[in-house]
């Protein structure tokens, strides 16, 4: 974070401009219209000064109708430089919000394109750090920063220009005391810098931490653990202090230093501008003048000193720009399949689109042949893994936990790629799938289930969105669901929050299990799926399961062992290896592990 590309940054924001160009244009001509009307009254002071009002003075009938409508064409000025930044401001603001509103659009949709892994390896709370105090810094500064810097720097070179018009020495007394601020600024604003950006990475440390904290409070107080982590989080949280406090120590003490050396600038050019009137050194130096660069020189370095005390904003939303191009540019998931799924048009059910335009049918017939995996490139996970599933067939996984169960799941659905060896799916290389069809041909019911806002119905038929509300009904009642909804306030229509808050840890599972069920898919993994159900409820649950395994492919993985007796095929798996297949007569007649495991001999470890 600290090598953060100031240039490559910038230019990757300026970019989105180019989506609003007519506005855009018209904002930076209406700041050119405002910062001319500075600079006009300013040097309208001069003109009111020595043609208007020195010569009415000493004078016994003064006539004051050309000083009136030198006035009036004042307010009219004014009025004008107005109206320029009231509707260049807006514009601004409307810019903004459209480009904000376009960041959030693409973070979001390319989020959406990250492998699996990306997830697994970053802390949930850091990631949504990106769209809450990164993009809000960005706002902040794209609404409130992004007119005044340009607003500041249009009116420091109109200012300069008319500057060097009146009178050059004045000029290079103004010049000198602004680039002595600029130097300030920078010296500064570069130890802010380095704060700033660790401040932003510390915001997605402790935002991880709360995240983490939050989902397990259960544990927590279980535990016992509450100093634990009041602890932890107050070594997080003042690290954070430390880093905030410093960046926002060196940020603040701009402005006044600034604001002070810019009040200086001014008693110096007049007591300059006096001096070299009196002296004749400067004869062309008239009282007006001296008035209109005394005006001109606050228009010049009061901007700078402003825009120094908000060197804080502009350098905190560059690193949160950073951090979210830094997440756009993460590897989006690769996907180099060509063969797609698409229903039969000769009858039911759905084929494989091959490269060549052939097709295959949908069967679910799964084969691994001597597959390895590693997650880091060291450990392996799974050793020359060879099994196979005939469509109709379910087979169950059991070991202990590290085995390698779910990792087969995971493979299964590309989340990963396999290290070695082969996956065939229906006579076919997954390789060769696109993902996004592979994965509408497979269900899957994970340990941890996950329920979105929304209504019970909203949530089944989250699993095919078009499935009619018969279907919905059909799904619930062949997972058993059916009976504990139809006794909710609202039936299938009762509202669900924060991830099915208010249901039972059984009921969200089964509502899981019938949203697996409405995706009627040829392939059904059901990764300890029964888990967090009672003993009677499971009982329910395999009925309705049996029922759907009709015809379908099924990978059971399960700790429970009572779950997997009518399986096919029963494989017990140690250290990423097959030890044992059959079904379940045939492996307590080996009198292996999984004999000894049904029979209590034995345990995992």
């Amino acid at each position: 974070m600290d090598n953060i590309n100031y240039g490559r940054t910038i230019k990757r924001l300026l970019a989105y401009f180019k989506y609003y160009k007519f506005k855009t244009a018209l904002a930076l001509f209406l700041v050119l219209v405002s910062s001319a009307v500075s600079v006009a009254s300013a040097t309208f002071l001069r003109l009111l000064i020595d043609d208007y009002i020195t010569p009415l003075l000493g004078n016994q009938n003064p006539v004051f109708d050309a000083l009136l409508q030198a006035l009036i064409i004042l307010a009219v000025i004014y009025a004008a430089g107005v109206i320029s930044t009231f509707v260049s401001k807006r514009l601004m603001i409307t810019i903004s919000q459209q480009i904000m509103k376009r960041i959030r659009d693409r973070l979001f949709d390319h989020m959406q394109k990250l492998p699996i892994k990306y997830f697994d390896r970053k802390a949930h709370g850091d990631i949504m750090s990106h769209y809450t105090n990164d993009v809000d810094t960005l706002n902040m500064m794209l609404t409130d920063g992004l007119s005044q810097l340009l607003s500041t720097a249009v009116t420091v070179l109109v200012v300069l220009g008319t500057m060097l018009y009146l009178d050059v020495p004045l000029t290079i007394v103004v010049v000198l005391g602004a680039l002595a601020m600029l130097w300030i600024t920078k010296t500064v604003g570069t130890k802010a810098t380095q704060h700033f950006f660790r401040q932003q990475e510390s915001i997605g440390v402790v935002d991880g931490y709360i995240e983490e904290i939050i989902h397990g409070q259960k544990v927590v107080q279980v535990f016992g653990r509450e100093q634990k982590v009041m602890e932890q989080f107050a070594r997080l949280n003042d690290r954070l202090f430390d880093d905030s406090a410093t960046a926002n120590k060196y940020s603040n003490i701009l402005m006044p230093i600034n604001a002070n050396l810019a009040t200086l600038i001014y008693v110096l050019v007049a007591i300059a501008g006096g001096a070299m009137a009196l002296s004749g050194w400067n004869a062309g130096l008239s009282l007006g003048i001296i008035a209109a660069f005394l005006s001109l020189s606050r228009n010049f370095t009061m901007p700078i000193a402003e825009i120094s005390s908000q060197v804080s904003m502009f350098v905190v939303a560059l690193a949160g720009a950073q951090r979210i191009f830094n997440l756009m540019d993460e590897q989006p998931e690769a996907d180099e399949g060509r063969v797609t799924l698409e229903k039969n048009q000769n009858q039911d059910g759905w084929v494989w689109k091959l490269e060549d335009g052939t097709s295959v049918v949908l069967k679910g017939n799964v084969e691994f042949k001597d597959v390895s995996f590693t997650y880091d490139g060291k450990k392996q996970v799974l050793q020359n893994m060879t099994l196979y599933a005939m469509p109709g067939q379910k087979l169950a996984f059991v070991g202990a936990t590290g085995a390698g169960k779910t990792t087969v799941a995971n493979l299964l659905n590309r989340f990963y790629d396999i290290t070695e060896g082969e996956i065939i799916y229906d006579g076919i290389h997954i390789q060769r799938i696109r993902k996004a069809d592979l994965r509408r041909s497979l269900g899957i019911v994970l340990q941890d289930t996950h329920l979105f806002s929304g209504t019970v119905a909203e949530n089944i038929r989250y699993g095919r969105l078009e499935a009619s509300d018969d279907e919905v009904i059909q799904a619930a009642k062949l997972s058993y669901a059916a009976s504990f909804i139809e006794r909710l306030p609202d039936g299938y229509e009762t509202r669900l929050d924060g991830n099915g808050n208010g249901l039972s840890q059984g009921q969200s599972q089964l509502l899981a299990i019938a949203r697996a069920a409405i995706a009627n898919p040829p392939v059904m993994i059901l990764d300890e799926a029964t888990s967090s159900i009672d003993t009677r409820t499971e009982a329910l649950v395999q009925k309705g399961m049996d029922n759907l395994m009709e015809g379908r492919t099924v990978f059971v993985i399960a700790h429970r062992l009572s779950t997997v007796r009518n399986s096919d095929a029963i494989m017990v798996l140690e250290k990423g290896q097959i030890k044992e297949r059959g079904d379940h007569e045939q492996l307590l007649a080996a009198k292996g592990i999984y004999y000894q495991l049904y029979t209590g001999a034995f345990e995992w470890d």
